[in-house]
């Protein structure tokens, strides 16, 4: 799961090596349709990224990214304007074969299967990928599953710790997983790049593996140049029969990297020449294009923006003594001025919805409510009432906000709690020191604004780092450092579910079990905004996540 911030949404938007097309505005945002795009043509993404990786085992890379245009892994992501995005099988027969009590999940791979030099994919490939997620040299890849793999703890990848016992292969082409506890979601997790297939004999300079990595997927690099150009071509040996989640519609992508924002932003305004066929591979519309693109009738149809996104929201110290009372915490629900944040973070259109959950639109589990009712400016008059009872008149507290993208939200926030007699001193920090202030063990702040998006589309990633006893203090992201007995155990048996659909309702039932204590106050699902050129197709930001997917963009004529 991700903390987000302005400076994080836009790394994590070049990630995903992200392009647009067939151009959304704020009411059609959810919509999009394939009937234009055609077979061909070469698609270009503009980049501000100086060096991309596609190693699998360094990769936070979400499943609709561009490292999955190269690298297919044992599950997918199959995204639709008007619906959640489902899990669909990828180099696997299904979405995985669970027994021993949700603790052992096993794959059977499909057949004919082949990388871009015509050698077949084997398990033994996708169980050593795994293992070399686990090598110190590669860190930085998304790891769920090195907690939950049986010795995970101590392996240190296939280098110097040798063979993983839990990722087993009977066969060529069967993988079973060992895990140390149950984990219904594990299907999502093995759509992660370090699923990928990664034969041993081409794993001869581990450093640089990522630059032209075996392909399974329909392109493969062709070449690369750090901070100038990356170019994939087809794989002639991708089946498009066995791959339910690519289109593989381009003939070649080209990526110009190392670009100003302003450049990037700028050409696709101007829509000329090759800037046609292209997209952003993360430069999202600022605030201070925004009346330049919405008074351009020909530029707003060029912009997608997503209908939802990453929960912001108010954090509040359940453990600091002002703030250990819910009854305190619920009069704050009432004094914060949700519309002044909005506003703040670029209006609805631009900024995002106002929210009243956890767990966010097109997350299985979602469903809307509000346990504290108020008008968009909130409810000041109330809020006093409610801390006259509590005996918590004249409040003073200390914000602690990010002092290059949170001032503004910051001081939205400053301002409506004012109104119900309630003192807020701002304390702007850097992103680091911020960083380590709210999730150490010396959290001396009373509330804080922060920004969350799940890693993969299940209420798990809304509610687990959040709100886990675990996961307070020593780095974890539990920062209003809310601790329940009766959340953790009920965390842990939605965790263990594995049939979806009941835990999608566990996990709906948390949602309203952890507001009734009020720990935070839900702002806005974030919005996120991309241009892209004319001729690009196939482009809408599904609900989850909030970017467009890369793995079926096509062009027009």
């Amino acid at each position: 799961m991700k903390r987000i911030t302005r400076a994080v949404a836009v790394a994590a938007a070049l990630a995903l090596a992200a392009a647009a097309c067939n151009a959304n505005d704020k009411s059609a945002s959810s919509s999009g349709s394939t009937a234009a795009a055609e077979q061909g043509g070469t698609l270009h993404f503009l980049s501000t990224a100086k060096e991309v990786s596609y190693d699998p085992a360094k990769s936070q890379n979400l499943g609709i990214s561009g490292i999955h245009l190269v690298l297919r892994g044992l599950t997918s992501w199959k995204t639709d304007p008007s619906k959640p995005t489902e899990l669909v099988p990828d180099l696997a027969t299904d979405t995985g074969q669970v027994s021993d009590g949700g603790k052992t999940w096993t794959y059977k791979l499909k057949p004919g299967l082949k990388y871009a030099d015509g050698s077949p994919i084997v398990a033994g490939d996708i169980k050593y990928g795994v293992e070399r997620s686990f090598a110190p040299e590669l860190s930085g890849g998304l790891g769920y599953h090195k907690s939950l793999l049986v010795g995970g703890d101590k392996y240190t990848g296939p280098y110097k710790g040798g063979d993983l016992a839990s990722v087993q292969t009977p066969d060529d082409t069967t993988i079973v997983f060992k895990l140390n506890k149950p984990y219904g979601d594990w299907p999502w997790i093995v759509s992660m790049p370090a699923f990928s297939p990664v034969p041993k004999k081409a794993d001869t300079d581990p450093a640089h593996y990522g630059e032209k990595p075996m392909a399974s997927g329909p392109y493969q690099v062709q070449s690369y140049t750090p901070g100038s150009k990356l170019v994939l071509t087809r794989n002639p040996n991708w089946d498009k029969s066995t791959d339910p989640a690519r289109t593989g519609l381009p003939d070649s992508i080209v990526t110009d990297m190392g670009l100003q924002p302003d450049v990037v932003n700028q050409r696709l305004i101007a829509d000329a020449g090759d800037d046609k066929s292209a997209a952003t591979t993360g430069t999202s519309v600022p605030a201070a294009l925004i009346p330049t693109v919405t008074g351009n009738p020909a530029v707003k149809a060029r912009v997608a923006t997503s209908t939802s996104g990453a929960l912001m929201y108010l954090a509040m110290n359940t453990q600091r003594p002002a703030l250990a009372k819910p009854e305190v915490r619920k009069a704050i629900q009432y004094a914060v001025d949700k519309q002044a944040v909005q506003v703040a973070e670029g209006g609805p259109e631009f900024g995002g919805e106002l929210a009243t959950t956890l767990i966010t639109p097109g997350i299985d589990g979602f469903s809307k409510f509000d346990l504290f009712p108020a008008p968009p400016a909130g409810d000041p008059d109330k809020a006093k009432q409610m801390l006259a009872a509590a005996g918590a008149a004249n409040l003073n507290l200390v914000l602690a906000a990010d002092n290059t993208t949170g001032l503004g939200v910051a001081q939205a926030i400053q301002q409506g709690l004012k109104r119900a007699g309630i003192t807020v001193t701002i304390k702007p920090l850097d992103s680091e020191p911020l960083t380590d202030l709210i999730t150490g063990n010396k959290p001396d702040f009373d509330l804080t604004v922060s920004s969350w998006l799940p890693d993969f589309p299940s209420a798990i990633g809304n509610i687990q780092p959040l709100f886990a006893s675990s996961e307070i203090g020593n780095g974890g992201y539990n920062i209003s450092r809310y601790s329940n007995p009766a959340v953790d155990s009920a965390i842990a048996a939605a965790t263990a579910e594995s049939d979806r659909t009941k835990a999608a309702g566990m996990w709906g039932a948390l949602d309203k079990q952890i507001m009734a204590d009020a720990p935070v106050v839900p702002l806005i699902y974030a919005r996120n905004a991309f241009l892209h050129g004319s001729k690009v197709q196939n482009f809408y930001l599904p609900q989850y996540p909030p970017y467009p997917n890369t793995l079926i963009l096509g062009l027009s004529k």
